[in-house]
């Protein structure tokens, strides 16, 4: 049992037992249950952004702890304030470190999309995530079969939220892709090894039709990567490991933006 599946089948046990302790209708009395959500697609495409979405996150199976100290509040904060288009949050907490109060922290203090980061695999989830605040959801085409991945989407949108499709390879793309997603990120690291190559994302970006907002995910340390991969096509990257193995992440993620806007010549700033 690779990585993915062990955490599938915790991720299963993990919302059969939430089901039975908050039922449904309970989350639904949520004060973020009718807001209307912030779109991430527009966000990361926006010219006086970065396209960085910008992610929280305590630890991970590959690395172990990264960050175990980092205010939620303070870095969110900082990220915006650097220039990120969006924020990531992990609400995994046991491979992840992670809790949905710290998305909804998160919401709190920032008016900006927020993606909640878990592994979904039923629509409880998405009700969830929708109560916690957040405005878009990760489904990870190798975790799911293509026709529930698709019910799960289509889901996620009757409820107003967006949906980030992940994929790691041409098979997946080709087998998972549907009209009820906005967004479609190319993890460079696989989830089966935790092997990290670009060389995903730059043979992958004009496989995915332009439909879609494309974003580069995993593995991006160096903002002149950014500028390579943004003249290849991709709108948008998630960075989160680079900013959060920092003492201070919201500062790592403010000296690496304002590079990046610096080798980036086009870059807006006037406008709003």
């Amino acid at each position: 049992m690779n990585i993915l599946d062990k955490i599938i089948a915790h991720k299963r046990e993990e919302v059969a037992e939430r089901k039975s302790l908050v039922p449904v209708k309970l989350l639904e009395r949520s004060i973020f249950f009718e807001s209307k959500g912030v779109s991430m697609k527009k966000y990361v495409t926006r010219p006086d952004k970065t396209g960085i979405i910008a992610e929280f996150k305590r630890k991970s199976p590959s690395k172990g702890m990264i960050n175990s100290s980092a205010s939620v509040e303070k870095t969110s904060i900082g990220y915006m304030q650097a220039g990120a288009s969006a924020l990531s949050v992990l609400t995994d907490k046991e491979f992840f470190g992670g809790s949905n109060e710290d998305l909804t922290t998160a919401r709190k203090f920032n008016f900006c999309p927020i993606l909640r980061k878990d592994f979904v695999v039923d629509e409880y989830q998405i009700v969830e995530a929708k109560s916690i605040g957040a405005d878009c959801i990760l489904l990870i085409a190798a975790a799911l079969t293509p026709s529930r991945l698709s019910e799960l989407a289509s889901f996620a949108h009757s409820l107003g939220l967006e949906v980030l499709m992940e994929v790691h390879d041409e098979e997946e793309l080709d087998r998972s892709i549907n009209e009820h997603l906005d967004l479609i990120g190319v993890n460079n690291r696989s989830l089966k090894t935790f092997d990290v190559s670009l060389d995903t994302s730059f043979s992958l970006v004009s496989k995915i039709p332009s439909d879609f907002v494309k974003i580069s995910e995993s593995g991006i340390s160096d903002p002149k990567t950014l500028v390579e991969l943004k003249e290849a096509g991709f709108d948008g990257f998630l960075i989160g490991e680079n900013f959060m193995k920092s003492i201070r992440p919201h500062q790592a993620a403010y000296n690496f933006m304002s590079k990046f806007k610096d080798l980036s010549p086009d870059f807006n700033t006037q406008v709003v």
